[in-house]
């Protein structure tokens, strides 16, 4: 019973330490993303923002399969964007249903023949459509099936610009993203790429890429996980930013230089996380070939994009996630703790592998940890209550802070109802939904390499876009 104890004592300081290191990164970043939107709320209210008439060039690359549902809604938001020079590009990717007829028929668009040089590698083309008379060029392409990787490299095969963004087809922009996300490019020319806000559009209704209505989500799911990107979108990323060491920029909507991109060989076809992937070979590529570069987020760049309604849609969506944060972390392991790669590989691959990757595992271990300790007896109940309630509160707060902070600092207004529902859905959010979801990623990677390539579907609702 001693080497028992001894044991659940280990367990327990292990647990005491792995917590204080999570809730004072999650404080810190929190507190600094609370000021960083602050700070960039008074700016634009003074005026004192980088004002121009000088545009960078952008093709938007848009991968869609089976995305008749939304297809239509994105482009059209994609067209009321306030930018003057930029295209779309629409890579369908092999859809089986009517996604490339959707666009066909709402935008008058044309076949052509018109070939696409191969700059990184991508399955070939069937067909390609151009849209005449619009605002910007609007092209489609349809090609064999590959994968999003591969249809975001035939993307970037076939763009004119030399930047490229990056998003999903079932997403839209707001009216200003582009504007926003192209800022840190005539800021600092040795920025390579930007990542941008995402915001469940659940409950959101656009016009003309501005929101105009906005409530908190009908259903518990969707709500909860509006706290969670909040909570994730205002921590990390603007923390990570401050040392060039962002590692992850969201599929949904980042922006690109395409020469790099090129150079380090593209989007990898052989991962789900090609999102994450990409990021982390820029950095390995310009580290090793002596390359200045930054990385950057730029916080009040955001997309709206679709947050799954169903359980079983959003546990597949975050098995993939891990897979693919699995697959670059293993990839690029030579990372982690190594000078060459400066604080990317001491604090944001350190972090990525112990509270995103190990996280699932290590919490699982620690529930049955404390059911075995409490069916041996071995266990202060009212200790152990106590101390998951400040967990759940302190957890709570912070994802509160960050909401409200992100809510007021975009001048969205919800109704009491709305602040009724986040208040008390966050505590059900840390305390309920996580453990759930730590199931679902802690068992991602069982039958890894037989299933890593499935992706799964996932379903779609209109998009309340005007």
């Amino acid at each position: 019973m001693d080497a028992v104890q001894l044991f659940f004592d280990i367990v327990g300081a292990f647990f005491v330490l792995y917590m204080l290191g999570y809730a004072s990164f999650l404080f810190l970043a929190v507190a600094v993303g609370s000021s960083t939107l602050y700070q960039l709320k008074r700016r634009n209210h003074l005026k004192n923002e980088l004002l121009q008439e000088y545009y960078v060039p952008v093709s938007i690359v848009v991968p869609a399969y089976n995305e008749e549902i939304t297809i239509v809604s994105t482009v059209r938001s994609l067209l009321s964007l306030e930018y003057k020079l930029y295209e779309i590009i629409v890579v369908d990717d092999g859809s089986t249903d009517r996604t490339a007829a959707a666009l066909v028929e709402a935008f008058g668009m044309e076949q052509i023949a018109r070939p696409i040089h191969r700059m990184v590698s991508c399955q070939p083309e069937k067909a390609v459509f151009e849209a005449p008379n619009l605002k910007v060029p609007l092209t489609l392409i349809c090609k064999k099936n590959g994968g999003k990787a591969d249809a975001l490299n035939m993307g970037i095969n076939a763009s004119r610009y030399p930047y490229f963004v990056c998003m999903d087809a079932d997403s839209v922009l707001q009216y200003d993203s582009l504007e926003k996300i192209v800022r840190p490019v005539l800021e600092d020319g040795t920025v390579v790429a930007v990542g941008g806000a995402v915001r469940p559009c659940n409950g959101a209704e656009i016009q003309g890429g501005r929101v105009v209505s906005y409530h908190m989500p009908s259903r518990i799911l969707p709500c909860m996980q509006v706290l969670e990107y909040d909570r994730s979108f205002l921590a990390a990323r603007i923390l990570f930013d401050r040392f060039n060491g962002s590692i992850i920029i969201s599929g949904a909507f980042g922006l690109f230089k395409k020469s790099l991109v090129i150079d380090a060989g593209g989007y990898d076809t052989t991962t789900m996380g090609e999102d994450m992937e990409l990021v982390v070979k820029l950095h390995v590529f310009c580290r090793e070939h002596n390359i200045p570069y930054r990385i950057r987020y730029a916080t009040d760049a955001i997309c709206w994009t679709q947050a799954p309604d169903s359980l079983s849609d959003l546990c597949k969506q975050r098995r993939r996630w891990h897979i693919g944060l699995f697959d670059s972390l293993t990839r690029h392991r030579r990372i982690l703790a190594n000078p060459k790669y400066g604080l990317v590989g001491f604090i944001s691959y350190l972090y990525f592998l112990i509270y995103e990757l190990l996280s699932p595992y290590i919490e699982i271990f620690g529930v049955f940890t404390v059911i075995a300790a409490f069916a041996l007896d071995l266990i202060n109940v009212p200790f152990m209550i106590l101390f998951f309630l400040i967990y759940v509160l302190y957890s709570a707060i912070l994802s509160l802070t960050a909401f409200f902070a992100r809510i007021h600092t975009i001048d969205l207004k919800l109704s009491v109802t709305d602040i009724l529902k986040a208040v008390g859905l966050c505590a059900l959010e840390v305390s309920f939904l996580r453990f759930i979801l730590a199931w679902v990623r802690g068992t991602a990677l069982l039958g890894y390499r037989k299933k890593k390539q499935q992706w799964g579907t996932i379903q779609r609702q209109k998009i309340n876009f005007q």
